[in-house]
């Protein structure tokens, strides 16, 4: 059984501070499209309190996390825009080490993002 799982976490680049109350989903791509694994909200630390994908589930294969960025800038005061420049952010990305610690953060602004792999 793979021993591998994935985490994430969200820090707001613009204000300094870890990004709480931003929400998560978790889909696996498969061959008939986007299967939904899971759905979090960011902790007062900007991380999920678990792994949002855990050994029991972890397998190889391609993934996207799809954080909820417009209602996050909104609550954080950023001034809305119509539509709003980020709102919805895909993060399209492949787990190939099955026993690997997959780290994927967002780091996010009112205007740009960025991400990388972690362990």
């Amino acid at each position: 059984m793979p021993q591998g799982y994935l985490t994430t976490h969200v820090l707001d680049t613009a204000r300094g501070c870890p990004a709480a109350g931003v929400v998560i989903t978790l889909y696996r791509i498969t061959q008939n499209g986007p299967l939904k694994l899971a759905e979090t909200v960011t902790n007062a630390d900007g991380r999920t309190d678990a792994p949002i994908l855990d050994k029991a589930r972890f397998e190889t294969g391609t993934y996207e996390l799809v954080f909820e960025a417009g209602p996050y800038l909104t609550a954080s005061g950023v001034a809305p825009e119509h539509p709003r420049f980020l709102d919805s952010i895909p993060i399209r990305f492949g787990i190939s080490e099955p026993d690997s610690h997959y780290h994927v953060p967002l780091l996010l602004s009112p205007f740009g993002y960025s991400t990388y792999r972690g362990s």
